[in-house]
């Protein structure tokens, strides 16, 4: 749209540069020529530059902001260090078939009134630390999920409807990557609440070695940013 809109403004005066002159009139047509063509380019210049790079990409800089100012400083707190070590260690030797048994079985629960799985993880110590968190935020945080090496859940501030992350890119682009690169997801209306949300996600290390972890999401309420 922007380069045919370019393309339209430039060429009257492109046209007008071209045509035939008389002598005794080429002075003022050079000039009015330079005007016109000056004025095109300005106004399409404008153009350019007052279109932004994508719609959906202007969420990025207040959540990365939000999250640098209020998530980053305690990303590392022991509480979550030690759960996360505890949590690998149990895990170390689960195969992908085990994980993908224990996800169906999340998915079961969360469905039913029986939570055996969903409990173990929800009313831990991590958990109860998450939901504060996401209470003190007033507001604009909607969700908290720190995952582990295997891409499963340690510990939620709201139940999840899974209990595997590990295809999901929360997982793949932070702890998966071994990048300590902030990743914010794209935004997202819900629904049910009409709320428009993003999630953010950063890789958790271990604040001795510097070896990656897991992973912590965030939810982001952008309306109330």
């Amino acid at each position: 749209m922007y380069n045919n809109t370019l393309a339209r403004s430039i060429e009257p005066a492109c046209a007008d540069a071209r045509r035939p002159i008389s002598p005794d009139r080429k002075g003022q047509t050079i000039i009015m020529g330079k005007i016109l063509f000056a004025s095109a380019l300005s106004a399409a210049l404008f153009l350019i530059q007052a279109a932004p790079s994508s719609a959906s990409d202007v969420h990025v800089a207040p959540v990365t902001a939000y999250v640098e100012a209020n998530i980053r400083p305690w990303v590392e707190d022991p509480l979550i260090i030690d759960a996360l070590k505890s949590q690998n260690l149990r895990h170390s030797t689960l195969s992908q078939t085990a994980i993908d048994a224990l996800d169906a079985t999340w998915r079961t629960e969360f469905a039913s009134d029986a939570r055996p799985l969903i409990g173990s993880v929800t009313g831990n110590q991590l958990s109860r630390f998450l939901k504060d968190k996401q209470i003190a935020s007033g507001g604009v945080i909607t969700e908290i999920l720190v995952i582990d090496a295997k891409g499963l859940s340690a510990g939620e501030s709201e139940v999840s409807s899974d209990y595997w992350q590990g295809d999901e890119l929360k997982w793949q682009k932070t702890y998966l990557a071994g990048s300590p690169v902030l990743f914010v997801d794209a935004a997202e209306k819900d629904e049910s609440t009409q709320m428009l949300q993003s999630q953010a996600s950063l890789t958790i290390s271990d604040p001795q070695t510097g070896k990656p972890l897991g992973a912590i999401t965030i939810g982001i309420n952008l309306d109330a940013l």
